[in-house]
């Protein structure tokens, strides 16, 4: 069989938190991750990867539709045509709770403005880590309702 046969044309995206595995999608078409070096599309047959993630949506296609997640970290794998992302926490955007995202951006953004008055660089540090996760899940449920 020639090596143009033996290709697929889509593969397996996995994600796991500490609470366990909550996205397992067989035949997608493009996955869109951001790197702490950049975006990256991974499609079917891409060279194999290892990335750390930053605080950004996942993007999923799948037949033609799109599903968006909140990625909190973590690191990329890609390798025998199946992307496992291993995320400190991650959300479908169908799944997050706006009101408690909202709510935990407002606590990030007091903490923020605390440390900064007091000039503790790792509170600030903190502080500004969870505001990222806070928005980064409030713009992915905002995709989510803009669709």
């Amino acid at each position: 069989m020639a090596d143009e046969e033996k290709r697929q044309t889509g593969f397996t995206v996995k994600i796991v938190t500490p609470e366990g595995l909550i996205y397992d999608q067989d035949q997608v078409t493009i996955a869109t991750i951001n790197t702490q070096g950049g975006q990256i599309g991974v499609m079917a047959n891409h060279e194999p990867i290892l990335a750390a993630l930053a605080i950004h949506e996942l993007v999923v296609k799948k037949d033609g539709q799109s599903k968006s997640l909140a990625v909190n970290g973590g690191v990329a794998e890609f390798s025998k045509n199946v992307l496992t992302v291993i995320a400190d926490s991650a959300e479908v955007a169908d799944e997050i709770d706006v009101n408690r995202a909202e709510n935990a951006k407002k606590r990030a953004e007091d903490r923020l403005q605390k440390a900064q008055e007091v000039a503790n660089q790792h509170e600030m540090e903190k502080a500004r880590i969870a505001l990222m996760r806070a928005v980064n899940r409030i713009h992915v449920a905002s995709i989510r309702n803009g669709q």
